[in-house]
């Protein structure tokens, strides 16, 4: 089953996440705003990977002191879905 989700984060350089998943892997992670590298290369990384997986490895990483991090916030909009 295919679900898609629009985000918008808290607390970090990015304005929106796109997330589409089917069977509960990640298909596609689309960032407008942050960082364009690191956000392209954790969009990368996570394709093909479970969600729970994705969510267990991001959530709780931190960015300077913001208390959260573009891949907390994905962490966030997969836990979301």
């Amino acid at each position: 089953m295919k679900k898609s989700i629009v985000y918008h984060p808290i607390g970090v350089c990015s304005q929106q996440i796109e997330v589409e998943t089917e069977n509960g892997i990640i298909r596609q992670v689309i960032f407008t705003g942050g960082c364009s590298g690191n956000t392209q290369g954790i969009s990368l990384l996570v394709q093909g990977m479970a969600v729970d997986e994705a969510i267990a490895r991001l959530e709780g990483i931190q960015c300077r002191d913001k208390g959260t991090s573009c891949p907390d916030q994905l962490a966030q909009a997969l836990k979301s879905l």
